[in-house]
């Protein structure tokens, strides 16, 4: 009995241990299979590849081809098409065009070449362009009519903008900034749709050259105000004028046409001294005298002689001066920074650097003690990956915004092959320095970001892969084109403003 008891005590489960072990093990289970289900879905599924879109021309049509050098749609098209987002798959093709009365149709197709967006009457791209008449488009947006009246989409084809205005443009050379237009009065969105001012206003303008410096607004009594990139008053409408000239302290306004300078409250800060107001600069105005440029602070105090041919300008007290037909910089103090022996020059603000150009085209490069670092002519300045490419002499030097040379493995970091040149040859390398493609070209380019290279032999150009692979043999002249550049056998075409590939 004694022993029965303790072999029965001693054999006793105890169940809730057993019931974890349990689970546990399920759950371990469990987890290699979904691991091995993941690892077996990741070996056998194609990664997702990335294209961009171009405009194509070939034999008088217009296509669109992909950045991994396929045509995505055969050319076919009697004009060029609107690629309103190189990233996205939406293209606009105008057709049925009638010269005599000047109508025509466009219609939205995607990669397939399928028409998309049918539910409305007519689909428009927003174009815009700068100063010097490059064109662009609004992105992620088209406008849209339906029974005569406008609206936006995005270019998923989602409605962000309610169809009921009578039209709808770009505020010329100013991104993001939308006008929207009802009978005579018009406002203001952004590319998103969402509503700055509504329409209340007979004339908006820019202020400045970026939409969050704010706009100019014009009332129905023709009086000029001021509202911020969010819609906000600024300024009231109650000046005679308001001009374009832009500062976050100081305004320039007209009365009776003269010009006069005041702050945010409207008290007035500047009223003579002056034929006009240029620039609201740090300390002061740029300001001309009998058609000379000088400065003065905000007290009416000269600080700089009007003696200057032209002023501005363009970093913290730092102004780019000319005077007979050659250009300098000075401080100021009228302190001379930079000789007067350039043709132009310029301050990048995000690599905070100066350039000077000579009159061939030559760059000398300054840091912001405006002593000359580098000396070459300007290839490249990249400024979202932080470096610059220079011609020095024969060949190409990389250098970082700090002035230090680079490597090229250590500016292209997803290439595979790199330039290099060798007795007045170029060729192609690894990274470790071994010979790729052989040195038998008269000139040659680094791998674009779309993985392909051009290459030149006896005055023709091809292209080769990012893998040393000839795409196409030498034989486009293309003498006369700024830019080389392939994507598979099409090269850039020679108008870089519009910004479309061809093999002629």
């Amino acid at each position: 009995m004694g022993k029965g008891r303790r072999y029965s005590a001693e054999e006793h489960l105890n169940l809730k241990k057993v019931f974890a072990v349990t689970i546990a093990f399920v759950v371990i289970i469990m987890a290699i299979v979904i691991v091995k289900k993941v690892l077996t879905k990741a070996k056998n599924s194609t990664p997702i590849e990335i294209i961009d879109y171009f405009a194509l021309y070939q034999d008088d049509k217009w296509g669109i081809l992909g950045s991994n050098g396929t045509v995505v749609i055969d050319p076919m098209y009697q004009e060029m098409p609107i690629v309103v987002d190189k990233n996205k798959d939406v293209f606009l093709f105008t057709y049925d065009i009638n010269e005599e009365d000047g109508s025509y149709k466009i219609k939205a197709v995607n990669s397939k070449n399928e028409e998309i967006f049918t539910n409305y009457d007519k689909v428009e791209a927003l174009e815009n362009y700068d100063q010097a008449g490059n064109v662009w488009y609004e992105e992620n947006v088209l406008k849209v009519q339906k029974d005569g009246k406008w609206g936006l989409i995005d270019l998923n084809g989602n409605e962000i903008l309610n169809i009921e205005y009578d039209n709808i443009e770009t505020l010329k050379g100013i991104e993001n900034s939308l006008i929207i237009k009802s009978g005579d009065l018009v406002g203001l969105i952004n590319n998103k749709g969402t509503q700055i001012t509504d329409c209340q206003y007979s004339q908006i303008t820019s202020f400045g050259d970026d939409y969050k410096n704010g706009y100019i607004t014009v009332n129905q009594e023709n009086k000029y105000g001021l509202i911020s990139s969010s819609g906000s008053k600024i300024l009231e409408n109650q000046y005679e004028k308001i001009d374009n000239i832009y500062s976050d302290k100081y305004f320039v306004i007209e009365e009776g046409g003269k010009q006069k300078l005041i702050d945010k409250e409207g008290n007035t800060v500047l009223t003579d001294g002056f034929d006009e107001i240029k620039q609201i600069a740090n300390s002061g105005i740029v300001f001309t005298s009998g058609n000379k440029y000088g400065v003065m602070n905000f007290e009416g105090n000269i600080l700089i002689n009007p003696t200057y041919d032209n002023l501005q300008e363009i970093n913290a007290d730092v102004f780019l001066a000319s005077k007979d037909a050659k250009m300098g910089l000075i401080d100021i103090q009228e302190n001379e920074k930079l000789g007067f022996n350039y043709k132009n020059i310029t301050y990048n603000k995000l690599a905070n650097l100066y350039i000077a150009d000579d009159e061939n085209y030559n760059s000398s490069i300054l840091d912001s003690n405006f002593e000359i670092k580098l000396q070459g002519i300007i290839s490249e300045m990249n400024t979202d990956d932080g470096y610059m490419k220079l011609k020095v002499d024969d060949g190409y030097k990389y250098y970082n915004f700090k002035f230090e040379e680079k490597n090229i493995q250590d500016i292209l970091l997803d290439a595979q092959i790199f330039m290099s040149k060798n007795n007045g040859k170029y060729g192609f390398v690894d990274s470790k320095g071994n010979t790729v493609v052989d040195y038998i070209y008269d000139d040659a380019t680094e791998l674009n970001e779309y993985g392909y290279a051009a290459i030149k032999k006896d005055g023709l150009w091809g292209a080769i892969d990012k893998e040393g692979n000839i795409v196409i043999e030498p034989s486009y002249n293309l003498d006369n084109n700024l830019v080389i550049d392939f994507i598979g056998k099409w090269h850039l075409g020679l108008d870089l403003n519009m910004n479309y590939y061809c093999e002629e």
